[in-house]
Parts: C-alpha cells; sequence; structure tokens
C-alpha cells in the first residue's frame, strides 16, 4: 500500500472488527431516521400544501426506492471492507475519486450544519425556561439573521459533538444502541400529545385548504425526489457502515427492517402533528421544537422533551453527517488528515454554511436544498452501481486500490468517462436548479427534469457510463 493513498481509517476493515449483527444496522437506521429532519420532511410538505396522503406515500416510496441503491453499494463494503472513499477508486480513478467524495462530503457537511442547528434550538429552548428572562433576551445579530444566544447554543451543541466524535466510530455504535428505544418512545409521546389536545383523530387526518399539491403530481414530481435525496448521501457512503457488519444477510436485513418502517411511522407522525397544528393554533407550524414548547406549558415536561430532541439529532449526525465526511477529507491527503481531522473540518464547514438560513424557509429546505443534492448525489450513485455490478462483476483487486500505480490509475489517476458521464447526469438538471434559485427564468421541461433530479442524474450518468465502457475490458 502506498502512504499517500492510505491510513488507519482507510485500510479494509479487520475480521476482528466486523462485530455490527442486523441488529445494530437496524438501531443505527432507528437513530437516524427518527430525527427531526425525518419529521422536517414530512412538516415542510404540509407546510407547502401537499395532502397528508401525497406526503407519506411519497416519503415510504422514496425511501423504498433508495433502499435499493442503499443496499446495492453496501455490498462491496461488506464483501471487501473497504469506505465509500476507496470504492470510488475503481470507477473515477486513485484521484479522481476525489472529486466525487468531495460532492458527496459537502452536502455532509451542510447535513451537518442543519442538524447542529436543531440540536443548538433545543437547548436555547431549555435555557429559556431555567434562565431569568433578563439573562436569555440577547442582542439580534442581524449579519447572521440569529441571536447572540441562538449562536451560543449552536456552538455549544457544535463541542459536544466534536467531544463524542474524538472517541470514533465505537462512540458512535454505542450512543446508536441507547438512544433508538428512547426516540422510539419520545415520537409516539409527540403523537399521543397532539391528540389529546385535538380529542379526536379523525380531525387529525382531515386535509385543510389550501391543498396546492395532488396526489399524483406530488408523488411524480418533487415529491418523491424529496423522499429519495433525503437519503441519497447513505445511499451512497453507506460502505463506511457496512464495512463492519458481521455478513451481506446482516447488513440487509439490518437495513430493511431499520430503514423503510421507521421513516414512514416518524414521518406519519410529523404529517399528523403539522397537519394538526391549524387546528391547535390557527396555522400550519413545520417546526417541532416550536409545536412542542406551544403544547407544554410545563417547564419540566418542555425540558425532557428538548432532551429527547437533542438525543435525536445527536444520533442522526454522528452516524449519518460525520462518518463519510471524514472519511472523504481524509481520502484527499491520508498521510496528514485523520479521521478526526476529517470530522472537524467537516464541522467548520457546517458553521460556515449558517444551516439556520435553510431549515427556517420549507421551500428553500425542500425545492434548493434536497432536490438539489439529489442532482448530484443520484449521478454518482449511478455510476458506481454500473461499475461494480454490471462492469467488473462485483469482483475488485482491492491492493490495487491503495497503489500509485495500478489499474485504477486510468488516465494520470483520473477516469475520464466517468467524469464525462457524471457531468452529464448533473448538468441536465442546472436549469431548473438556477430557476428554484430565482436566477433565471427556464422551460416548465427543465423544471420537470429537477423535480427529477435524481433519477436524472442516476439513470443518465449510471447509462452513459456503460455506453462509453461498452466492449471494453474491465478489471
Amino acid at each position: 500500500m502506498d502512504n499517500i493513498l492510505t491510513n488507519k481509517d482507510l485500510k479494509p476493515t479487520e475480521n476482528q472488527d466486523r462485530t455490527w449483527s442486523k441488529w445494530n444496522i437496524t438501531a443505527l437506521w432507528i437513530g437516524m431516521s427518527i430525527s427531526i429532519p425525518t419529521y422536517t420532511l414530512a412538516s415542510s410538505m404540509i407546510d407547502q400544501g401537499w395532502s397528508w396522503q401525497a406526503t407519506i406515500t411519497s416519503i415510504t416510496m422514496g425511501n423504498i426506492i433508495v433502499l435499493i441503491p442503499m443496499l446495492l453499494n453496501a455490498h462491496p463494503g461488506t464483501k471487501y471492507g473497504i469506505p465509500f472513499p476507496v470504492l470510488l477508486r475503481s470507477s473515477f480513478g486513485i484521484f479522481g475519486a476525489n472529486i466525487p467524495a468531495l460532492i458527496r462530503a459537502l452536502v455532509a457537511c451542510g447535513w451537518f450544519g442543519i442538524q447542529t442547528w436543531i440540536g443548538g434550538s433545543a437547548t436555547y429552548k431549555i435555557l429559556i425556561h431555567i434562565l431569568p428572562h433578563e439573562i436569555t433576551k440577547y442582542d439580534y445579530i442581524t449579519y447572521l439573521n440569529i441571536t447572540t444566544l441562538e449562536l451560543l447554543c449552536f456552538l455549544c451543541f457544535w463541542t459536544l459533538q466534536l467531544i463524542i466524535i474524538n472517541f470514533g466510530m465505537k462512540s458512535i455504535k454505542i450512543v446508536e444502541n441507547i438512544a433508538a428505544p428512547l426516540l422510539i418512545l419520545m415520537g409516539l409521546s409527540l403523537f399521543i400529545l397532539t391528540w389529546y389536545y385535538i380529542g379526536n383523530i379523525k380531525i387529525i387526518i382531515t386535509n385543510l385548504s389550501p391543498v396546492t399539491k395532488n396526489f399524483s403530481s406530488a408523488i411524480w414530481g418533487a415529491g418523491l425526489t424529496c423522499g429519495v435525496g433525503f437519503w441519497g448521501t447513505l445511499a451512497l457512503n453507506i460502505p463506511d457502515f457496512s464495512r463492519y457488519a458481521k455478513s451481506q444477510k446482516e447488513q440487509i436485513i439490518g437495513q430493511i427492517i431499520g430503514l423503510v418502517p421507521t421513516m414512514t411511522t416518524f414521518a406519519f407522525i410529523g404529517a399528523m402533528i403539522t397537519n394538526a397544528t391549524i387546528f391547535i393554533f390557527g396555522s400550519r407550524i413545520s417546526d417541532p421544537i416550536i409545536v412542542l414548547n406551544k403544547m407544554t406549558n410545563n417547564s419540566f415536561i418542555s425540558i425532557i422533551t428538548m432532551i429527547c430532541i437533542m438525543i435525536a439529532t445527536l444520533t442522526t449526525n454522528l452516524a449519518a453527517n460525520v462518518v463519510s465526511p471524514a472519511n472523504d477529507f481524509s481520502n484527499l491527503n491520508p498521510k496528514k488528515i485523520s479521521f478526526k481531522t476529517g470530522a472537524f473540518i467537516t464541522s467548520i464547514l457546517g458553521i460556515l454554511i449558517m444551516p439556520w438560513n435553510i431549515y427556517n424557509n420549507t421551500s428553500q429546505y425542500l425545492f434548493t436544498w434536497l432536490v438539489g443534492c439529489g442532482a448530484m448525489l443520484g449521478a454518482i450513485g449511478g455510476i458506481m452501481i454500473a461499475d461494480y455490478f454490471i462492469l467488473k462483476k462485483c469482483k475488485l483487486n482491492i491492493p490495487q486500490l491503495y497503489k500509485q500505480e495500478s489499474i485504477y490509475k486510468y488516465k494520470h489517476g483520473f477516469n475520464i468517462k466517468a467524469m464525462l458521464s457524471l457531468i452529464l447526469g448533473i448538468s441536465v438538471s442546472i436549469p431548473g436548479f438556477l430557476s428554484a434559485l430565482n436566477i433565471i427564468h427556464t422551460h416548465a421541461i427543465f423544471h420537470a427534469i429537477y423535480e427529477r433530479a435524481w433519477f436524472v442524474g442516476f439513470f443518465i450518468s449510471g447509462i452513459s457510463f456503460i455506453i462509453f465502457n461498452y466492449n471494453k475490458n474491465n478489471h
């Protein structure tokens, strides 16, 4: 192995470290799925005019669909024990792998920032209950668009995560196992509390006008893309976790049990509660932290629920948004950037994007963030699956993945065919993305393409890559 291409975090997982059973993987997915972003994925759709039926169906279908590339990309992780950025070397080249790895890493940095803001918001609400009003009344920072106390709480939660990250992957596994049962209880309690306030479940499932997105248009358009794009990141870097699985059977069963049922259940809770807020408060409220504080007049109950939200956010953020970008940044220069250094880079970038501006705008959260990220992530996933399953028939030369002079060098370390396929898959969604940002006005066809960005990118890049390599002798 060349030192420039490896370190202890990027090396294949040793047999003695492959200890994750299906229940560990199930707990991982429960911990990641039962989170505030899952809730707000559904609640934001309701807030934007989706019916609850269209919301739940599109999220459920999206998760069933994204489970397929998730299981496929997990296969090489379990078979060879290699992480995501090393797997990318097979299709993109020894050095070309850094390009899709960085794309995925930057998306994860955004998610890390969003989740950290949620955890900081819960911390802020706790302080509001326990500190005198004079202390909590801090000045508003105009150029940041938040108060001083909100910023301090954000940074405190950010620091807490860095402390846990310092203990590595084993600490993440422990946190997930402890948190999963607690998070299920929290979600059910929140739904029961809403039911108690309404008094009639028939009212909760009543769609109030305006419902601007009917069942079919929501599902076959942006709704389904949001459902897929939500876990589009994990569909790529799932080898970072499956490399620790005991067997293919364990990772497959664990993911099937853990992902779709949990996401559907918690998204249902988010949709129903948001649907009910108009009856309780007179307007739709998509932020669960605000809803909880309005519903729980008792300070003690409010503090307990905020702590549960912090735990939910912590487990999701550590697993979904730290492990992969840390490995991705490490892959840039394995000799100088360790897993912990990569995690620190992730955390810094998560602050710089000012995530509260994304999270607090439901339209931007859905149509700019989730759909826009889907265009890039789908294109990368299409190339990875086409390369590993169709072109290489699930056979990789692992020692060659860690050498500069190898069969995966391609042209100066870059596979030009993979790069071109990636560009083709992403570029078709750019006009629609710019239109979503109100930068340009474009034809309706580009809006339709953009609303299906993950699927368009996946198939265009995957099929292009196969065509470019047709009749080529792949290793």
